[in-house]
């Protein structure tokens, strides 16, 4: 899945939990968290790769052995010590783990429906060797044209943004804010 897709899928997964759990629109900052969750593991495992420290794009980051450990101690920091939790503050670990699982959770199908199940490496490495990663899987063909990953993904941003703006954009205000004017 291309990185991009991963963020809006943390959202949507995020906004999936505030509606079933919450029983509310999400809010701006755990929005923006889920958003951030869901880009660690490409924030991690692109650079390492890109400089050439390890030989592909899915490695620490996308293992669960990284993936569980972050979010057992993100959720464990936001919920503090206190015995007043502060509900803001459990809702952003809630939030950013949310995105963060989305993105290994999402990385898996494409491997899956395309039966290259040794890519599936990435799950517990570095125990399991990760092997190069082969891109874009055609999923078949339709009235003689090819249908791949990317058809998916495109309208998985598409609903996914359609989603955030019905939702009013949460977050939105607050990266506006934090620029430079």
């Amino acid at each position: 899945m291309l990185p991009p897709v991963h963020l809006v899928v943390g959202y949507v997964c995020y906004a999936a939990y505030s509606r079933l759990v919450l029983k509310d629109l999400p809010r701006a900052w755990p929005a923006l968290a889920a958003v951030a969750g869901a880009a660690i593991p490409d924030l991690l495992d692109k650079p390492l790769w890109l400089s050439g420290v390890v030989p592909v794009g899915r490695t620490i980051g996308h293992s669960l052995l990284f993936a569980i450990p972050a979010s057992v101690a993100v959720w464990v920091v936001a919920r503090g010590r206190d015995h007043n939790r502060n509900r803001d503050r459990d809702l952003l670990g809630v939030a950013f783990v949310v995105g963060l699982l989305s993105h290994v959770a999402t990385d898996v199908p494409w491997h899956l429906l395309s039966r290259e199940y040794h890519e599936l490496g990435f799950l517990l490495w570095p125990i399991t060797h990760m092997p190069e990663y082969t891109g874009t899987k055609s999923l078949g063909t339709v009235g003689g044209l090819e249908v791949t990953t990317l058809w998916l993904e495109a309208v998985v941003v598409v609903g996914g943004i359609a989603l955030w703006w019905r939702d009013g954009r949460p977050g939105l205000e607050n990266v506006r804010s934090a620029l430079p004017v």
